[in-house]
């Protein structure tokens, strides 16, 4: 780590960010983001100013600082490239791309030119599959990059110095709101009830007829079940929170969809706005909430000044603030404010999100007890993530029987799924819930799968004898990433993929993740190079077991998944790289 001492200046900058969130190391995010937005990095100096003035410890402040990937402890170029190193960039050439970066640069990844004007990092999923390779470049998205294209990028930022003539230039995104200057392009392919949406706060307009109650009792009766991953019912996680004792509560909406191939939120974010902060607000209506937080994951910075735009208009219309319409002719207050993130996969997870809206290392937190009875700063909190809360104003404006009447019995409405990988049209496909895989694949023209990985990283890997399997929380349940992978890809190596990014993510709480993680990459690796027999992948199916049994949050729950779910389907693969073919595979493992 490189200090700098500070000029007065600079400190009374530091001070001065302190001081516009109240000394309150519990925004410790918000006040690292503006002190690296001003000097390019955290440097030890700002990191002791910071804790004397929040009157917290200096090892408080590190060991946040060094917990998020986006946070710097040395000083930056002028411009931070961050090129996505996930599976599917992978497969795009993101190789080339860093080849061609290297050598242009005269770098290698973690360094800084000598002039000081570029470094250069490797990032994990950026939520932009559909359109890659991608990267980052001071948190502007640069998308379907070729060696040629950044070569042109490259040229344009050593002549300009000037990032805004990148989007310009180079751009071919289809987002027309001026304070969304991306590359992004939106990629829906399909649309249904929750795409279609333009009726403008109709939910929020029936709270004028609806009782807290009601709603609540119409959330409970349409089925909604959390459109993350884990798929807890919508109504019974609000109706816990409200019938709590406490005198204050929050909603928290979860925009941090670092799942590897999931990027639906963007598209929500970017095209549906409006829609997730009614949603937001007839929540808080039902469960008798005044304040909400919406944490933005750091790739996604690029949509905040968008989104603090259409909250403010929201506010101007008496849709947020302190004289919201409800029944009877009264009012109730809420307003919401953004959280960035900083890089961490784990906050996805609802305690870890918690833990870093409070300025923490986003780390779990113990359960019980759960967030709808202890979260945010020790009160009741709702964590749904946005599609969840995007569903909310269509069932109070159209009814919970028209909403439970789609999908299937146990999986109410639509799903938007996020598909990429090797399919002719990637995208966003808003589907009823229990279309199969294969339907699926159709429309994505996916012409030659042999493997489906459903659920991103944490999820499943399916072969074609599952194709025929369902979306929905009874048989094949994800949070929206789907990924194709066709028979010219060496799945193991997707599998390893898979697990490096588990040891990379796991927070190091707990030592079944922080330790099993490592064991179970190294036996992977083992398995690969032609070196396993039969009994390390016994040994393999314990150790899962083992950290899927005792690691304390989701991330341990799942990360053995890779390898367990594609041993399950393609056995043969792994048998074929052992050192001795054991006799009667067709067993299995």
């Amino acid at each position: 780590m490189v200090d700098t001492t500070m000029n007065h200046e600079e400190q009374a900058f530091v001070v001065k960010v302190c001081h516009e969130f109240s000394n309150k190391a519990d925004r410790m995010m918000d006040i690292l983001w503006l002190i690296q937005d001003k000097f390019g990095y955290i440097s030890p100096s700002a990191m002791t100013t910071i804790a004397d003035t929040t009157h917290c410890s200096r090892v408080h402040v590190e060991g946040v600082v060094s917990f998020y990937d986006f946070f710097e402890t040395s000083p930056q170029g002028q411009f931070i490239i961050r090129l996505c190193d996930d599976i599917i960039d992978r497969h795009a050439g993101s190789k080339s791309i860093q080849h061609t970066l290297e050598e242009m640069l005269g770098i290698e990844v973690g360094e800084t030119t000598a002039d000081g004007l570029f470094s250069l990092h490797l990032t994990a999923c950026i939520g932009m599959s559909d359109q890659a390779p991608a990267a980052l470049i001071n948190g502007c998205v640069i998308t379907c990059l070729s060696p040629t294209k950044i070569g042109r990028i490259i040229r344009s930022l050593r002549k300009f110095q000037d990032i805004s003539r990148i989007v310009g230039k180079f751009g071919d995104g289809n987002n027309s709101h001026p304070l969304i200057a991306s590359m992004v392009t939106n990629n829906i392919k399909r649309k249904d009830i929750v795409l279609s949406q333009q009726r403008a706060n109709a939910g929020l307009k029936c709270l004028t007829q609806h009782s807290p109650e009601t709603i609540l009792e119409t959330v409970a009766l349409s089925g909604l079940r959390g459109r993350g991953g884990a798929g807890y019912l919508t109504g019974k996680k609000w109706r816990i929170a409200a019938q709590t004792k406490a005198t204050e509560r929050y909603i928290i909406c979860n925009a941090d969809e670092g799942e590897p191939g999931t990027f639906k939120d963007r598209v929500l974010l970017t095209e549906h706005a409006d829609l997730l902060f009614e949603g937001m607000t007839i929540a808080a209506y039902a469960v008798r909430s005044r304040n909400g937080i919406l944490y933005l994951r750091g790739e996604y910075r690029y949509l905040k000044p968008y989104l603090e735009s259409v909250l403010e208009q929201r506010r101007k219309a008496n849709l947020l603030g302190s004289a919201i319409p409800c029944k009877n002719g009264s009012t109730f207050a809420f307003d919401i404010r953004i959280q960035l993130g900083a890089g961490a996969y784990i906050c996805g997870e609802e305690s870890s999100l918690i833990s870093s809206c409070e300025g923490l290392r986003g780390e779990p937190k113990n359960r019980p007890p759960y967030p709808v009875v202890s979260g945010y700063m020790g009160l009741p909190t709702v964590v749904n993530n946005v599609e969840t809360l995007c569903n909310i104003p269509l069932i109070i404006d159209k009814g919970s029987d028209w909403f439970a009447s789609i999908g299937t019995t146990s999986s109410s409405g639509t799903k938007l799924i996020s598909i990429s990988g090797d399919c002719l049209r990637p995208g966003i496909y808003e589907i009823t819930m229990g279309v199969t895989v294969q339907k699926l694949l159709d429309m994505a023209g996916a012409e030659s799968p042999a493997a489906i990985q459903v659920g991103g990283a944490s999820g499943e890997m399916i072969g074609r004898i599952d194709f025929d399997r369902s979306l929905s929380y009874e048989d094949l349940s994800t949070a929206g990433a789907v990924m194709v992978f066709s028979e010219n890809r060496n799945l193991l190596d997707v599998v390893d993929y898979f697990l490096h990014f588990f040891v990379n993510e796991s927070c190091g709480y707990c030592t079944p993740c922080r330790v099993g993680n490592v064991f179970l990459k190294q036996g992977m690796e083992k398995i690969i190079q032609g070196q396993a027999e039969r009994a390390d992948i016994e040994q393999l199916k314990e150790l899962s077991q083992t950290i899927m049994a005792t690691s304390r949050c989701g991330l341990g729950h799942t990360s053995p998944k890779p390898f367990l779910t594609s041993l399950k389907s393609f056995p043969m693969v792994y048998a074929a790289l052992l050192k001795e073919h054991p006799d009667g595979l067709q067993a299995g493992f």
